[in-house]
């Protein structure tokens, strides 16, 4: 494995087309997408190559919290206040609402078959399981004793992370079974991401710490100061060995073999709410309470 894959990024651009705070930023599974949005009500459709704006969509009611798309990049499900939407991504057309809650549901997730939808509600403190073919609620999951704020789930399917309070739940997807519960953050996890391989866990806190966890034992094997700043995202490489965290203002790249620092992403003037990185592994993307978005080229 290469120790040293990552040892900078270049800024290529920075978009400002939300008009509010950026909550979030995905990209497309085939790469040739950039979701944004967030405070402003709407969500944002880019082309991740030429960077302009396809479309916009506008939320039913209020708020968009978080947002995900289906492997085969054609359906992007949106979660906001106490609702969710299935769109067309192709197309922008609105396909289904759902009524999740009573409140914001915080983080949204698709299976990798593209079948199963998690989401999570945020004064319910719970988790709730949707077939998103049909779609109807499947199963909710309870057990949290603060607001669920990130769902990830395992490349093979079977594993649903959850991540809330200070909490992190590990439940089999199949049959809605809780596992195990792992405490080590002192406040609110913000941001959970899984390795492809499966195998590494890696949660980021309001407490300023990234906690990197063993998904094979439950164990905790290391600890990466935030530098006094909360951790609001954080995301890893499609080749596994690159972690990258929204660390306050900052962008901190580290390899996550090595827990080794090898780059600091300066640009944003106030807190970075949400990273993501590409399916090729080659584009960094940042969205901030500053209202922009930011475009980093991965260096190698």
């Amino acid at each position: 494995m290469n120790r040293n894959n990552i040892a900078s990024a270049t800024l290529i651009n920075s978009l400002t087309g939300n008009s509010y705070w950026v909550r979030f930023v995905v990209i497309s599974p085939d790469g040739n997408t950039l979701v944004s949005g967030g405070g402003d009500n709407t969500i944002k459709i880019w082309n991740l190559e030429t960077l302009k704006l396809r479309y916009t969509l506008t939320a039913n009611s209020g708020s968009v919290w978080s947002v995900a798309i289906n492997p085969d990049s054609n359906t992007l499900v949106s979660g906001g206040n106490n609702e969710i939407n299935i769109w067309d991504l192709r197309t922008g057309e609105l396909q289904s609402t759902l009524i999740s809650c009573s409140d914001y549901v915080l983080s949204v997730a698709i299976s990798p078959d593209g079948k199963t939808l998690i989401s999570s509600g945020s004064e319910e403190n719970t988790v709730q399981i949707w077939n998103l073919e049909t779609p109807v609620l499947k199963s909710t999951l309870s057990g949290h004793t603060g607001a669920v704020c990130s769902v990830a789930i395992t490349p093979d399917g079977n594993t649903l992370i959850s991540g809330g309070g200070n909490e992190i739940k590990i439940w089999n997807l199949r049959t809605g079974e809780l596992e195990s519960t792992l405490i080590a953050h002192t406040e609110s996890i913000k941001s959970v991401a899984i390795s492809p391989d499966g195998n590494t866990l890696v949660s980021g806190s309001q407490d300023e710490t990234i906690k990197i966890w063993d998904l094979g034992t439950r164990k905790l094997n290391s600890t990466i100061s935030a530098y006094s700043n909360p951790v609001i995202s954080v995301a890893i490489s499609p080749d596994g060995e690159t972690l990258v965290g929204g660390v306050g203002r900052e962008i901190k790249i580290w390899n996550l073999g090595t827990r080794e620092l090898q780059s600091t992403l300066t640009g944003h003037s106030k807190l970075i709410e949400s990273v993501a990185i590409s399916s090729n592994g080659n584009i960094l993307v940042s969205g901030s309470v500053d209202r922009t978005i930011k475009i980093w080229q991965l260096n190698k």
